[in-house]
């Protein structure tokens, strides 16, 4: 009996040892144990370079008035230059503001399409085939090759955030109109991603986006938190905060996130991450993702670059 109950504990030891140490088959994200050693700035990252606001980036125009400025940019996300300055993939991913009474110039996107997710303000969007209101909650992707135009129709500014992905992938074929997703309708993908994240998922790789995996919204329910894990060279996955305040667990330190603040997890393989609601309102987020780091993914091979 004594032999019996001794094989056990070794038995579970043993397994709770390989759980903590597998890949994470759900997210198929690598999971760490954390690091015990203190924090060194020779070898573990500034975290605050990859972390930014887009109120302290200059502003500049496209589409002929929408102003835009940049809340992550690109560079070296493994070792940037300057603070946010960390996007691989992304062409960029920018708030951009169009002004009371405005609208954008007939455009079209050639090489790239981009993703808007609106905060704030209302407005039209128009292609040749569509016209949708613009308001809170509202995703739109424009394809390339799709002539569109916005206009705001209220006394405030139509605020939204913009993530332009290039047009890369060989067997990419895009979307031929505007699709547009209202947050509001969207079902609920899951409510316990890594522990407790509640996700909505607007457009994703297997119908309308080239490189990029996923564009979601995740909220946390007041005192949850997510799990700590940690990304692969590879993954570029960015975080930004458009409710609420959550305390933001980065590697070793930790930061107030607040909306308008973004963020990648940096692609060490060690340095976790994981957002924490210590407040009695929801937090959320807007998030995407380029999973590069992954060789297969729901029977699609991708291969590293």
């Amino acid at each position: 009996m004594i032999k019996r109950s001794i094989f056990r504990v070794i038995s579970w030891s043993i397994l709770l040892i390989v759980l903590t140490t597998i890949p994470s088959i759900h997210t198929q994200t690598v999971v760490h144990r954390l690091d015990s050693n203190p924090y060194n700035p020779e070898v573990d990252p500034d975290i605050d370079m990859y972390m930014a606001h887009w109120k302290d980036s200059p502003a500049y125009s496209t589409h002929g008035s929408l102003v835009e400025r940049d809340v992550l940019s690109k560079g070296n996300p493994a070792k940037p230059e300057r603070k946010g300055a960390v996007l691989k993939y992304v062409n960029r991913f920018t708030h951009a503001s169009l002004y009371a009474g405005v609208s954008t110039q007939l455009d079209t996107l050639s090489g790239e399409q981009e993703i808007l997710y609106v905060v704030s303000g209302k407005g039209t969007i128009s292609s040749q085939k569509t016209t949708a209101d613009l308001y809170r909650g509202i995703f739109v992707l424009i394809p390339e090759n799709c002539p569109f135009t916005m206009t705001n129709t209220g006394d405030e500014p139509l605020n939204m955030y913009l993530i332009a992905e290039p047009v890369v992938r060989d067997d990419f074929i895009p979307q031929q109109d505007i699709v547009v997703v209202d947050e509001n309708t969207i079902p609920i993908l899951t409510t316990t991603g890594h522990w407790s994240m509640i996700i909505k998922q607007a457009f994703n790789i297997d119908k309308e986006l080239s490189i990029i995996q996923y564009v979601n919204t995740i909220t946390f329910d007041p005192m949850t938190i997510g799990h700590p894990h940690a990304h692969l060279e590879g993954c570029e996955e960015v975080w930004t905060c458009v409710d609420g305040t959550s305390i933001l667990f980065l590697g070793k330190e930790i930061r107030m996130q607040t909306p308008g603040i973004a963020y990648l997890c940096p692609p060490y393989g060690t340095c976790v991450h994981s957002n924490i609601n210590h407040t009695d309102k929801p937090v959320k987020l807007l998030y995407f993702a380029v999973r590069k780091d992954w060789e297969k993914n729901d029977g699609i091979k991708r291969s590293r670059e």
